[in-house]
């Protein structure tokens, strides 16, 4: 795969890290700017393709295996790759995975409607809440996948920048 379609795809999903983010912080301070179906389709479709040509890039050039020693980041970074990037990268996966902790935290039960009354489902223990309840509930699952495709697009990015910027192969 040629340079320019890695580099393509890297921003594409930088495109669905920038997406998950906003919406992850909407959805923090209790907003919900787009439908949930829309907001995670649209995440999907920016780093799901991304992710998976970077993985697949990185694997056939670098023959990749297990890291010789954990904490090294030599083991898990490219060569030319800048430290910078790295921990910039890493950065923000910690951020995702912040956002996906408090999520789950902040959830009492799987929001359903049953009956025309918002419950939450908690292990079979049915609780009747009010709709703004529901509603946050509803936008704390959402957080949880646009979190993980946020995590999952800034691999991507990671991956097929790195690739397409390795000049010695």
């Amino acid at each position: 795969m040629s340079g320019r379609t890695l580099l393509w795809y890297s921003v594409l999903c930088g495109t669905g890290v920038i997406w998950s983010s906003v919406l992850v912080v909407a959805l923090a301070l209790g907003h919900r700017p787009v439908h949930s179906v829309v907001a995670v389709g649209v995440a999907a479709l920016l780093t799901v393709p991304g992710f998976a040509v970077g993985v697949t890039a990185n694997r056939r050039a670098y023959m990749t295996r297990q890291p010789r020693r954990f904490w090294s980041l030599q083991s898990w970074v490219p060569p030319h790759v800048p430290v910078a990037a790295a921990v910039f990268a890493g950065a923000l996966l910690f951020g995702f995975w912040l956002s996906i902790v408090l999520a789950f935290v902040a959830l009492d039960g799987s929001p359903e409607v049953r009956g025309g009354q918002y419950v939450l489902d908690d292990h079979s223990r049915i609780v009747v809440v009010s709709a703004e309840t529901y509603e946050r509930q509803m936008d704390h699952e959402q957080q949880i996948s646009l979190s993980v495709l946020g995590a999952f697009a800034i691999g991507g990015c990671f991956l097929c920048y790195a690739r397409a910027t390795d000049h010695e192969t």
